[in-house]
């Protein structure tokens, strides 16, 4: 387990540093997926099944969506398009196609090596997590996704073009 915990995290580590340097926010989109899978698969290694599912539907699932989205709304059209298809050549996919590899692998390896055990002793079961999010923590959990919203909305007004531009004969557009 102890060498599961540290490929997952070294793949974890290459991942996020692609992430930062790269240059192509569609590729930095797919590797942060990949640091999110891995640091799922580092909890499960630490014992916390729970967190590793949540890591994989809230983060790699749904924050994903949502940069994807934004992303959807910031496109600048046809020459986004053709830098796109500039960029999207079969060996830029080598690098994000190993990591999850590696991942995969791991990720099976754990499932038939042993069960899952609690290290910490405490096991957290979902319905108690449900219980304090929607109970004593609503309404932080509901300022958070009015957060979320907001950046959205600042995204789609920060992108927007303005549909009343001129045409090329001096009239106003459609």
């Amino acid at each position: 387990m102890t060498i599961a915990f540290y490929i997952a995290a070294a793949v974890a580590v290459v991942a996020t540093a692609l992430v930062i340097i790269n240059l192509n926010v569609v590729h930095a989109l797919l590797c942060l997926v990949i640091s999110f899978l891995a640091m799922a698969i580092v909890f499960y290694v630490l014992g916390a099944p729970f967190a590793a599912a949540l890591e994989v539907i809230v983060y790699a699932g749904a924050i994903m969506v949502l940069f994807v989205f934004v992303l959807i709304m910031l496109n600048t059209g046809g020459a986004a398009i053709q830098q796109e298809r500039h960029w999207l050549t079969p060996w830029i996919w080598v690098g994000p196609i190993g990591l999850s590899a590696i991942l995969l692998g791991e990720f099976v390896y754990l499932l038939w090596r042993a069960p899952v055990t609690a290290t910490s002793g405490a096991l957290v079961q979902p319905r108690q997590v449900g219980a304090l999010l929607f109970g004593p923590y609503l309404l932080a959990v509901e300022l958070a996704s009015m957060l979320l919203l907001a950046g959205l909305v600042g995204a789609y007004h920060l992108g927007r073009t303005d549909r009343q531009e001129t045409d090329k004969h001096g009239g106003k557009g459609r």
